[in-house]
């Protein structure tokens, strides 16, 4: 190996902090791409004391798994407040001054750090990656100034990304208070059912369109039903414009606003559009089926059948705030506005996360 290649178990020791007096509720995880995210792990009948609290300036990463993912789930925590994450995590701070957090963590994004550590997990059936042998990985460990040189790139990148992140939560703040506030305008709060025709449009000539299905995110996917030599002449048309819903998982999201050219869905579907265009705007009604409230109407308004069926008359029962065209205008604009930010958001964090690797390759060739 060579002599500035260092054993990564010098310069790193564990941290174990417990939530004893349950002060913290604050319940993260850590995903493949090497990121704190929010758990979703069912606690309600669990006793967060066991959990450890992780505070700024400490590692994280979940060993037990390496041999499945081919990865090593591990993430440095930077915010001021403190978090607790699953008991099963191993969390460690660096020791030795000759090593920085932010260098350290530009290191453990490497593909190859990641390859070498599925090449040393055990051979259990998920594939763990004991504390030993993760402290005897050899890591490239240059001068301090050049650590500080990309550890301060890094802590840009990041800055900017937490930054952006803050004007993207602001602007979703204020699109749905706004839209929260209208529901309290008792004078614009309407019944969907005079805005919507429900359309039954057959593919009688088995024309070739796209056989689509509705996923539980709202949008057109390819179907994964088998239709070869099946025929699609009872299967229902959707243009543009029209809306699509499937009645039996409404409740999860199934749902669309076709803006393309037509397709056709399953004849379960439910396929509907606006008849008043000049008061109801498609896209300002996608906005509301998109929110978390209609989904929980959907809940409790559903049939109380095994699959909870919505059908198409319950959806004409619907009473929503339907203001004059020109703020349905400025919220559909706010919101695509939204949309494309989020969309930035994630091509910066891809970015970011693209980055380190190329950083490191260059810092590991200038040192052999």
């Amino acid at each position: 190996m060579k002599s500035n290649y260092k054993r990564l178990g010098d310069y790193i020791q564990l941290v174990d902090v417990r939530n004893k007096d349950m002060a913290v509720t604050r319940l993260l995880g850590i995903n493949i791409n090497k990121q704190f995210m929010p758990s979703v792990a069912n606690v309600s009948s669990t006793d967060l004391s066991r959990y450890k609290v992780i505070n700024k300036g400490v590692f994280a990463c979940n060993v037990m798994h390496v041999g499945r993912d081919e990865k090593i789930p591990i993430a440095f925590y930077t915010d001021d407040e403190p978090a607790i994450i699953s008991p099963a995590y191993l969390m460690f701070e660096i020791t030795n001054v000759k090593l920085l957090p932010e260098f350290l963590m530009t290191l453990l994004q490497r593909p190859e750090f990641d390859r070498y550590a599925w090449y040393i997990c055990d051979s259990s059936i998920r594939g763990g990656l004991d504390w030993k042998r993760f402290c005897d990985i050899q890591i490239p460990i240059p001068d301090i100034e050049v650590q500080r040189l990309y550890a301060t790139l890094y802590k840009t990148l990041q800055k900017n990304q937490q930054a952006y992140k803050k004007s993207l939560d602001d602007l979703q703040l204020i699109c749905s208070t706004y839209i929260e506030g209208l529901k309290k305008d008792s004078s614009i709060l309407k019944k969907l059912g005079p805005y919507i025709k429900q359309i039954s449009e057959r593919n009688e000539n088995n024309n070739h369109y796209p056989v689509l299905g509705v996923s539980n995110s709202r949008t057109f996917v390819e179907t994964k039903a088998n239709t070869s030599g099946l025929n699609l002449g009872n299967y229902k048309i959707v243009r543009d414009g029209n809306f699509v819903y499937n009645p039996s998982r409404l409740n999860i999201g199934s749902i669309a606003l076709r803006s393309e050219s037509g397709c056709i869905v399953s004849p379960m579907y439910v396929v509907f559009e606006i008849v008043k265009k000049t008061e109801l705007l498609p896209e300002y009604l996608f906005l509301w089926f998109n929110r978390q409230p209609f989904s929980d109407y959907v809940w409790f308004y559903a049939f109380g059948s095994v699959r909870d069926t919505f059908d198409f008359g319950l959806m004409k029962e619907v009473y929503l705030p339907i203001p004059s065209i020109e703020v349905q205008e400025s919220i559909v604009a706010i919101h695509h506005t939204l949309e494309t930010r989020k969309r930035l958001y994630n091509e910066l964090k891809t970015q970011i996360q693209n980055l380190c690797p190329i950083l490191m390759r260059g810092v590991v060739e200038n040192m052999v």
